[in-house]
């Protein structure tokens, strides 16, 4: 009878630690516990040792629940702006971040030049063009506010193609005819001559002549009139930084592509490279200390160098701003080109082929033609 028990313990003791060896040596099915499919049974496996929480968020046993808070539009614009801020303006992509509201006011204008979160400090040029006696220029009504909170300083050169602001003191009785010289103080800044910035990477330009008093302020804010142009198709920051900044020396060296001959017989896509080149030249000497900010009302084929504009024939857009000067000139494009009735606009763009300016901005590194549009009425 003992023997017998013994035998049947050491029977039942056998079958246990073959049992055990078995599933440690098995097969992957059989480790994983499942059919052999591998699919199902492993899923059911995994959930087990981590189990679904609520909203489909795994818990891990010995921690405490965690699931993301839930994003607002406020939240994600809050982090857009400090992301660009903190970056050079850029976005989330990599791309300059350009600005943009509907509101065409003193308080739009304001809300713009806000988002972008400048902190401009020293003597502070406000850069526009006085325009001709009959021209679209910026009013005084639209602008005054932002240039009075910047302390700031209207600045302008004079021009080389005759006209009321053809010499300085004709220039000065424009400027206070158009209400300028009421909201700030202005600079003709070419009163005393030229200095010269040297221009790197271009293909026309070694040199670039601008106003004498161009170096005696800090920070420039561009305040440019978005609008159609007789020879460059178009105006904006880049023709504001270029032209607009080049002293009447400056403006026939542009405009000659840096031959030095004359303003009106030269090749046009020189010219056109020119005003990149010149732009550049600025903003490499400016070192950061630049922002932009284009108005898109009164939308005529003619600058505001003409005195007898074409009256527009499409709506007013809106106020866009940057620290990009081709992305918010490219924006402001697109958005002529996206307009049910720009079709005045886009024809006076192309028959002066006014987008190889962008071309070669964004080829010699002034800037970049794609952007983030960020609008600021939501």
């Amino acid at each position: 009878m003992k023997k017998k028990c013994l035998f049947l313990f050491l029977l039942i003791l056998s079958l246990m630690l073959s049992g055990c060896g078995q599933r440690g040596q098995g097969s992957p099915s059989d480790r994983l516990g499942t059919d052999g499919s591998g699919g199902e049974a492993t899923q059911k496996s995994q959930e087990e040792v981590i189990p679904e929480g609520e909203g489909g968020v795994a818990e891990v046993p010995g921690t405490e629940s965690f699931s993301a808070p839930e994003r607002t539009s406020e939240d994600l614009d809050g982090d857009a702006t400090e992301s660009a801020v903190a970056e050079g303006q850029n976005g989330e992509t990599g791309t300059p971040v350009v600005y943009m509201t509907t509101d065409i006011s003193s308080d739009g204008l304001m809300r713009i030049y806000q988002a972008l979160e400048a902190s401009p400090s020293g003597k502070i040029a406000v850069k526009l063009s006085t325009g001709e006696p009959g021209s679209n220029y910026l009013r005084t009504d639209l602008i005054g506010e932002l240039v009075q909170s910047l302390e700031g300083t209207i600045v302008e050169c004079n021009t080389a193609y005759g006209g009321s602001r053809a010499n300085t003191a004709m220039h000065y009785q424009v400027a206070e005819d158009h209400g300028y010289t009421a909201i700030a103080d202005v600079d003709i800044m070419d009163e005393d001559g030229s200095m010269t910035l040297s221009v790197a990477g271009g293909d026309n330009l070694t040199e670039n002549y601008v106003g004498a008093h161009f170096a005696d302020y800090d920070y420039y804010v561009v305040l440019s009139h978005f609008k159609g142009h007789a020879m460059a198709g178009f105006g904006g920051a880049i023709k504001n930084i270029s032209i607009g900044i080049a002293s009447s020396e400056g403006k026939s060296h542009i405009h000659s592509g840096g031959t030095g001959g004359s303003m009106w017989g030269g090749d046009q896509d020189a010219f056109l490279e020119s005003m990149a080149e010149a732009g550049k030249s600025v903003v490499d000497y400016l070192d950061g200390n630049i922002l932009y900010i284009n108005v898109m009302n009164r939308l005529s084929v003619d600058c505001d160098c003409d005195g007898s504009p074409a009256e527009p024939d499409m709506h007013d857009i809106g106020i866009l701003a940057s620290y990009d000067p081709v992305a918010l000139d490219q924006a402001c494009v697109d958005l002529v080109y996206g307009a049910e009735d720009g079709q005045s606009l886009i024809d006076r763009i192309e028959s002066r082929n006014g987008l190889h300016t962008l071309e070669q901005a964004e080829k010699i590194g002034l800037g970049s033609r794609a952007y983030e549009l960020v609008s600021i009425d939501d």
